[in-house]
């Protein structure tokens, strides 16, 4: 078993930004971290098609589902792909590859060179992505976007609840996440097990598992908390990144403090991958909107 590793849960309509991400990768990884991607059995031929075979290891999401005994394939087959895929990122962990992995989202990409040194401490223990959003919070009051912190203080609320803690909110994102084997694993056998419950009952949109493993951690303690602030630049929102933009962000300012950035495939398609895929007159007005939130930026 590995100290630590990386992963991408993907699947076919991602597979041009997963292409992105592994030529970053390819890039910048100092320390050739070995990188595993996980898809559905039947988007590896696609995936092959589209990366080639090098650089990466692949295998099968049923593989991760199938490894968890407790585990209802049924229920992963009927469960939407928006959630079960953070079950899935959440078991990767019980192949026994590793015991930490590094999770990434396909819209991730690497921006400067890093090392195993970056997430884990010399003692070979993994930091953990854990801070209170305040920035991100105090950017979207300052444009009027009070709905982004009620939202997520109101999700975080919620998992808080299910852990029985009382206390400020903390986060574990964004992407990408380091996790800990052990820290999954004090979840099944401390609180899901007990309950006679597995996490394919616990996580759904009310309750995302980056909160969940943060407030496991913080419940648990399976391994010393050492906290860092996020590893990589988001931009949650298209507002948000002409604002930064005009501020004279640029991806070289940013690997000053981040090593990669996450362009939030939400919007960014509409830029770039799933431009082609839409009506001339959507694609056209979903621009106009969007140079009236440029505008906005400016005011």
């Amino acid at each position: 078993m590995k100290d630590f590793v990386l992963y991408c849960k993907s699947y076919s309509r991602d597979l041009l930004r997963l292409k992105r991400l592994l030529d970053s990768i390819n890039k910048f990884n100092v320390d050739r971290l070995p990188f595993y991607i996980s898809t559905p059995k039947t988007d590896q031929a696609l995936l092959i098609e589209v990366l080639g075979q090098e650089g990466y290891t692949w295998v099968a999401d049923e593989d991760i589902v199938t490894a968890n005994p407790k585990a209802s394939f049924e229920k992963y087959r009927a469960m939407p792909g928006g959630l079960s895929q953070q079950i899935v990122k959440s078991e990767f962990w019980r192949l026994g590859l590793s015991e930490n992995y590094l999770c990434l989202d396909s819209d991730s990409l690497f921006i400067r060179d890093f090392h195993q040194s970056d997430f884990l401490s010399v003692d070979g223990v993994p930091y953990t992505v854990l801070h209170q959003n305040k920035e991100l919070f105090q950017i979207a009051s300052n444009r009027g976007q009070d709905k982004v912190e009620r939202d997520l203080r109101a999700e975080a609320d919620r998992v808080q609840k299910l852990f029985g803690r009382v206390g400020p909110n903390f986060y574990c994102a964004p992407a990408p996440f380091i996790w800990s084997a052990k820290v999954w694993q004090s979840l099944d056998t401390q609180f899901l097990q007990p309950q006679g419950m597995s996490i394919w009952d616990l996580i759904t949109p009310e309750h995302p598992e980056t909160l969940i493993y943060g407030e496991t951690l913080l419940k648990f303690h399976a391994i010393p908390l050492i906290a860092i602030e996020p590893l990589f630049r988001i931009y949650h929102y298209d507002w948000q990144y002409f604002l930064m933009r005009r501020l004279g962000e640029t991806e070289a300012k940013v690997a000053k403090h981040y090593m990669g950035i996450i362009y939030q495939s939400a919007w960014e398609s509409e830029l770039n991958f799933g431009a082609s895929q839409k009506s001339l007159s959507s694609r056209l007005l979903k621009r106009l909107k969007r140079f009236g939130r440029y505008l906005q930026s400016y005011l």
